[in-house]
């Protein structure tokens, strides 16, 4: 396991120590995906793991790019448009969801956040930022900014190696 000055050695100048580096880097991963997947990362106090994984990516996406259908809505998200139907039907069930005729094709179906969802999405939003808080209570500003763009680089390149959209 390699000491927290190892974890500092920039892997270009001396690649004998990154096979402990990338190592450890694995572990950390498969750490953190199961302690994510424990907690759900799901926020703080009544909210904590109120809402899914699935659930708050699709509302997340309906969100920030507006009403569209579910193969739009899959392919923004890198999944099949039959994953997308099936993780919409509790949505659109439990009313945060809505599904309404396309303006120009009657036939196809739009998806779009509802009022309810978007209530509930700024809820579940909120718990979620106020752990993060407390989770990085004691970094500096800097820290959490750099944390947050590694992890947004290592996200864009696991999306981009298996070829899916990003969350």
């Amino acid at each position: 396991m390699p000491t927290p000055s190892d974890m500092t050695t920039d892997p270009q100048s001396d690649t004998s120590e990154l096979p402990g580096l990338l190592d450890h880097l694995q572990h950390e991963v498969a750490v953190f995906a199961r302690r994510a997947e424990q907690t759900r990362l799901g926020g703080v106090g009544q909210v904590r793991n109120s809402m899914d994984r699935a659930a708050y990516l699709l509302l997340n996406r309906l969100d920030s790019e507006g009403p569209m259908g579910v193969k739009a809505l899959a392919a923004s998200m890198g999944i099949d448009s039959s994953t997308v139907t099936r993780q919409v039907a509790p949505l659109v069930e439990s009313g945060l969801v809505k599904r309404t005729s396309h303006p120009d094709d009657g036939r196809a179906v739009v998806l779009q956040l509802s009022p309810r969802g978007q209530s509930r999405l700024d809820e579940v939003r909120a718990s979620r930022r106020e752990l993060m808080a407390q989770l990085t209570e004691d970094w500096a500003p800097r820290e959490r900014e750099e944390f947050c763009t590694l992890l947004t680089r290592f996200n864009a390149a696991l999306s981009a190696r298996h070829g899916s959209g990003t969350e």
